[in-house]
């Protein structure tokens, strides 16, 4: 996927400001920023949901407002924060929905879209929720569920916003670990992201979002640094480097004062 100079406008009011970058497939990226910053207005220029006033999207070289909605769907697939459905489906029955753009939108999928449904439960781990209420089981379920979804789609591009936003410590983990394989396998996986601990972690590649514009873009260690952080939430921050520099940790300037007085 390649974005090129996405610019939006809500009214007079500017959103995004002319945002390039890429996603090659086997990446995973993260787009990081601070709430209002635009990325949920990206991530729907990118999936044709809005019109950017100039600017496109394209997939694999050709520009999505020239794909209809049945070659979008094979190409793209989105996985929200959250998800209530009206109707408590099976999880089976949930990830069945990803097959519609191989079968139809009025044709009952059969037994190839079955198996390939069961296929994609059993790569996530979750087969044994297969005729449990989507509604009814835990919110890492949940997203693993519609993970799920996106795997029986086929579509090779992964859209996520903010994953692992409600999701706790064990099944926020599990998540990533999950993108990251994922990522390994010839995807390309774009998510959005508040942690910056977690996009330098997991990411091959991070875009920092600020004012509607790319402040910072590149491997996470070009990118999520003391700088970068602190313009991008307001705060003075310490990026601290651990285990050979394969992880980063950010915290508050403060803490690294109050040590220091501790200490003296």
């Amino acid at each position: 996927m390649r974005v090129d100079d996405i610019r939006f406008s809500y009214g007079a009011g500017d959103v995004l400001r002319g945002v390039s970058f890429t996603a090659e497939y086997g990446e995973f990226l993260s787009v990081l920023g601070p709430n209002g910053v635009g990325k949920s207005t990206l991530f729907k220029c990118m999936l044709g949901l809005l019109t950017p006033t100039e600017g496109e999207t394209r997939i694999d070289g050709k520009p999505i407002r020239e794909m209809s909605a049945p070659e979008l769907a094979r190409s793209i697939a989105y996985i929200p924060q959250s998800h209530n459905p009206v109707f408590n489906f099976s999880v089976l029955d949930m990830v069945l929905m990803g097959t519609t753009a191989q079968v139809g939108a009025f044709s009952a999928p059969g037994k190839e879209q079955i198996e390939r449904a069961q296929q994609a439960l059993e790569r996530l781990g979750i087969a044994h929720l297969r005729d449990r209420g989507y509604g009814n089981v835990s919110g890492g379920e949940r997203q693993m569920t519609l993970i799920a979804r996106a795997i029986a789609q086929r579509a090779r591009i992964l859209v996520m916003d903010e994953p692992s936003a409600s999701l706790d410590f064990g099944n926020r983990i599990r998540l990533m670990q999950t993108m990251r394989t994922l990522a390994a396998d010839g995807y390309a996986v774009i998510q959005s992201t508040h942690d910056p601990d977690q996009a330098f972690l997991y990411s091959d590649k991070v875009l920092a979002l600020y004012g509607g514009r790319v402040l910072a873009w590149g491997r996470p260690e070009e990118t999520v640094t003391d700088e970068v952080i602190s313009t991008l939430y307001g705060l003075d921050v310490r990026v601290y480097s651990l285990h050979g520099g394969s992880v980063r940790v950010c915290l508050p300037a403060d803490i690294e004062r109050k040590e220091e007085e501790r200490s003296s």
